[in-house]
């Protein structure tokens, strides 16, 4: 299979690239020309322009949509109006340039997160969840919206509503490791909000099951099925890294710190089930937190 990939080299985009180089597929990132001229045969973007270079028609059967703006930072509104450039717009960019194609692909896979569903408490949430409220919120649901041509024009769309990646290489993970590394590590405000999240290797064999699943149509939620409050979670790294957790990060230093994004991510409770993929059969190789983090901080050391 030949699949075009956005964000390639990112967190997620280049563990997925190799992982399906790997599986014997041709994988081609679609890169930012940046009014270069690019490489024969190169498929290149400018989003921000409107501008998309596929290639040769019929030349990739599936596109993998990762592209977009950091979500860890303050959300000033110039940060905020990137955020929805580089999803909302970069997604309808793409999806335009697909439907211009003579031969589309088959499949179009398009990353989204469970921050559409807000702030919802203990609820237990899954793909046919309301979504909530907030700038995350309808930042989501118009990302997700974004993709919707696409479908209409026959082909398969998949929004990969993501939780919090794990991942020795980056992310969440990699920015609390040295504080607790140190001794340092605690909870977020009270602790009390539930964090979805699901480490990398289970992120890249959704994809993969995605991607060969045909049953698989709309939002699917990449998250463990095993959600956990942010006080567990810091008490399971801690006690992976044999390390005391006894401090407490306040919400009030949280939001001077952050701002709006502490509100919406940090303190927020998502406790999300992946519905879809359990009814199909998928298998999650790393469903419990603690032995989740042994496997990824064993691979780090």
């Amino acid at each position: 299979m030949k699949t075009l990939i956005t964000g390639a080299s990112g967190l997620i985009g280049s563990a997925l690239t190799s992982r399906l180089i790997s599986r014997g597929h041709t994988v081609l990132p679609l890169v930012r020309s940046n009014g270069r001229k690019a490489a024969p045969g190169q498929p290149t973007w400018r989003p921000e322009h409107g501008e998309v270079d596929l290639g040769k028609p019929g030349e990739f059967d599936a596109v993998i949509h990762l592209a977009g703006e950091n979500i860890a930072q303050r959300w000033s509104p110039e940060v905020k109006k990137r955020l929805r450039q580089s999803r909302v717009d970069g997604t309808r960019v793409l999806c335009d340039a697909l439907l211009r194609q003579p031969v589309r692909p088959k499949t179009l896979i398009c990353a989204s997160a469970t921050g559409i569903y807000g702030n919802r408490g203990d609820e237990l949430l899954d793909e046919n969840s309301k979504p909530g409220q907030g700038f995350l919120a309808d930042l989501c649901q118009d990302w997700e919206a974004a993709s919707k041509p696409a479908a209409a024009g026959g082909i398969r769309v998949v929004n990969l509503r993501f939780g919090i990646v794990l991942s020795r290489r980056g992310g969440a993970l990699k920015k609390m490791l040295p504080a607790f590394r140190l001794g340092l590590g605690g909870k977020l405000g009270d602790g009390k909000q539930y964090w979805s999240w699901i480490a990398i290797d289970d992120v890249l064999a959704a994809i993969e099951f995605a991607l060969g699943t045909e049953a698989i149509n709309g939002p699917v939620n990449i998250v463990s099925p095993q959600p956990v409050r942010n006080a567990e979670f810091t008490k399971v790294i801690a006690g992976t890294l044999h390390r005391p957790a006894l401090f407490t990060v306040p919400k009030a230093a949280l939001k001077l710190l952050m701002g709006e994004m502490a509100d919406e991510a940090l303190l927020c409770s998502f406790r999300v089930k992946p519905l879809q993929l359990e009814q199909l059969g998928f298998q999650f190789q790393l469903p419990d937190l603690a032995q989740a983090l042994t496997h990824l901080l064993r691979a780090s050391s």
